[in-house]
């Protein structure tokens, strides 16, 4: 079920949405499980794949310390989004509603835009293998970061599956909606400070119509 606090929330007439993008827009465990394999096979370093995409959501220098020494994280960070493209892209799908999200904003009068952890580029090729139309991709920021695209951007929502997510929210004083496809359950989302929490994104549309003639 939806949380949502008594908290006053923002005006959402012709809203901008922002929208996380690894396991909220997209199942990325795939890609990334691949990509990482191949990063073990191609460096002879033990990686445990399953275990990394069980914690999706910070940047890829955090999971990579867990692997390689200090010194060396740059460089494999390097080589792994220069092998993700042709490894990644193809292997991860949309979530479910994720289309529907995006097309429910543009219904509403708004722009979407993605704010994501993720390498810019790389998640600017998912979004375009996937069909999915933001009109505007912010990549490299993470938790209260993304705070910066957000009030750039003028975001009165912001949409995601992490914690850092809802930490980015609130540092932009937008409303924070979790969803529970990620590694976060609804517990922690609303022990982090979400405003609503959903199930996934099959259900935002009809948040929204439901959301915005209250607020607007």
């Amino acid at each position: 079920m939806a949380h949502m606090t008594s908290a006053a929330l923002p005006p959402l007439a012709s809203p901008t949405v922002g929208f996380d993008l690894d396991m909220t827009l997209i199942d990325s465990r795939p890609g990334i499980h691949a990509c990482f394999t191949a990063l073990a096979e191609r460096t002879g370093t033990f990686i445990d794949a399953d275990l990394v995409v069980t914690r999706l959501g910070p940047p890829l220098a955090e999971e990579l310390i867990n692997w390689f020494p200090a010194e060396h994280v740059a460089e494999m960070g390097d080589l792994y989004r220069s092998m993700y493209p042709t490894i990644a892209i193809a292997a991860t799908p949309a979530l479910p509603g994720a289309r529907e999200a995006i097309a429910a904003v543009r219904a509403a009068g708004g722009r979407a835009i993605v704010v994501t952890a993720k390498y810019e580029p790389n998640a600017k090729l998912h979004l375009e293998h996937l069909g999915i139309d933001a009109d505007a991709v912010i990549g490299d920021l993470w938790a209260e970061q993304k705070a910066q695209a957000l009030r750039e951007h003028g975001a009165a929502v912001y949409v995601g599956d992490h914690i850092g997510d809802v930490r980015g929210a609130r540092t932009a004083e937008a409303l924070s909606v979790g969803v529970t496809t990620g590694p976060c359950d609804g517990d922690a989302l609303r022990a982090a400070g979400a405003d609503v929490v959903l199930p996934d994104l099959t259900h935002f549309p009809a948040w929204l119509a439901d959301y915005r003639p209250v607020r607007a």
